[in-house]
């Protein structure tokens, strides 16, 4: 069954590319526990549609997912998630974040904000998510 709660999210002006930025959202949920075995992720259309984003940039990064041994495609169906060697632990959750959060914090320190108010902006959109 595919979860409804699950959101991703792209960021055109990121600088990542938005097909990389959709794996890494279904490597996160895998490594966090929101995606499971067995779980269906969104058509290429739906995903698309709901992200406003051309149908062959999902379709990219469901293949290189499905090629990493990722996901699996299921006839008529779409994409689900295959069985993970590892939940991962929580320090190896964290050492999958910390490449997202390098270039956030060399752009804050270019900023000439302090290292306390980068930690603010991270709060404030934590507080705003309110997960």
């Amino acid at each position: 069954m595919t979860k409804q709660s699950l959101q991703f999210e792209v960021h055109p002006s990121s600088g990542v590319p938005i097909y990389r930025q959709i794996m890494d959202q279904v490597l996160a949920m895998i490594s966090s526990g929101r995606l499971v075995e067995g779980d269906l992720l969104p058509s290429v259309r739906q995903m698309a549609e709901d992200l406003q984003i051309n149908m062959m940039t999902v379709s990219k990064a469901w293949a290189r997912l499905e090629a990493e041994g990722v996901l699996e495609r299921v006839r008529g169906r779409g994409m689900r998630v295959v069985p993970q060697d590892c939940d991962g632990s929580v320090a190896q959750r964290k050492d999958t974040l910390k490449p997202l959060v390098d270039p956030m914090v060399t752009r804050g320190q270019q900023l000439g904000l302090t290292n306390q108010q980068i930690m603010d902006v991270v709060k404030s959109v934590l507080r705003e998510r309110k997960v």
